[in-house]
């Protein structure tokens, strides 16, 4: 079983009529079931309205089902006695760092959540200083939040999350206020925890160039799960993707726009890198057949 894992997993609202005498269930999410493995960096993608977000609340026990079943390593949300443990398993990072950060300076900011926890003084500056230095913030720990550039705090943000030690991290739209610098960032922070300290992460997002080195893609639409595989599986499939109104990598679309023009150029192609090599393979291939 992975760290994270739904089955036919559904919320739904009341929507009552102006007189209130009728009411009708509107199905936010409808029947999801994804299974996320220890270790990896998942991400999610959908328009506005699709569901991420909800799904993304179902993870840290924000929200609780109202159909089908959500574990996270393990441990069913529902049960109530679980869900300060399943917050401290899976931490939540959102659109506004503004919304999180609490502290007066960025060292007594990231040492809240495990003072919350009860954890022992001296240990608790031993997670603060390693928080700041996996994200890159440490020497910035004496500063006040409002003096840091939005990249910054949201730099922040994580590090008190990962203070807390999570298993995984779950990240609802993180660089959505970002510039491309805030987000390069934030990203490269992911990736590194990722990477260095085994922390799964989901990112949720409509940014699909921050999702092209991903383990593994979920796709939502209307509330449902559309399509998931592995980046090149889900950016080869441009119409499908165009017609759920999302976008695809910019170096997908100009490899899609030169296949449709005639060029034998593969599906899949994500990065400037790969569409280099692509285009040099068939100028050597069309200079071999003259």
């Amino acid at each position: 079983m992975g760290i994270i894992r739904t089955e036919k997993l559904g919320y739904d609202y009341v929507r009552y009529s102006e007189d209130e005498s009728e009411k009708s269930y509107v199905h936010v999410i409808d029947e999801i079931d994804i299974d996320i493995a220890r270790g990896s960096f998942v991400g999610i993608l959908g328009h506005n309205g699709s569901g991420k977000s909800t799904l993304a609340r179902h993870i840290n026990a924000l929200l609780l089902p109202t159909r089908g079943t959500i574990w996270i390593d393990g441990e069913d949300t529902a049960k109530e006695p679980q869900i300060w443990k399943i917050r401290q398993k899976a931490g939540m990072v959102f659109q506004n760092p503004d919304n999180q950060i609490i502290g007066t300076t960025v060292e007594e900011d990231v040492g809240f959540g495990p003072e919350n926890l009860g954890v022992k003084r001296e240990e608790i500056w031993e997670r603060v200083e390693k928080s700041l230095m996996s994200v890159g913030m440490l020497k910035m720990r004496t500063m006040s939040p409002n003096r840091l550039s939005g990249g910054q705090k949201q730099r922040v943000a994580i590090a008190g999350i990962v203070s807390m030690q999570p298993d995984c991290i779950v990240l609802d739209e993180p660089t959505a206020m970002l510039d491309p610098g805030g987000r390069k960032e934030v990203l490269r922070t992911l990736h590194d925890l990722n990477r260095e300290l085994g922390i799964t992460v989901l990112l949720i997002t409509h940014y699909m160039e921050e999702v092209t080195d991903a383990d593994y893609l979920y796709v939502m639409d209307r509330g449902r799960l559309v399509m998931q595989g592995k980046p090149k599986e889900i950016f080869s499939r441009v119409d499908e993707l165009r017609g759920m109104h999302l976008d695809v990598p910019q170096m997908t679309l100009l490899a899609y726009s030169l296949r449709s023009a005639g060029l034998d150029i593969p599906e899949g192609i994500l990065t400037r890198a790969e569409l280099r090599e692509a285009l040099l393979a068939l100028r050597k291939k069309e200079g071999a057949s003259c």
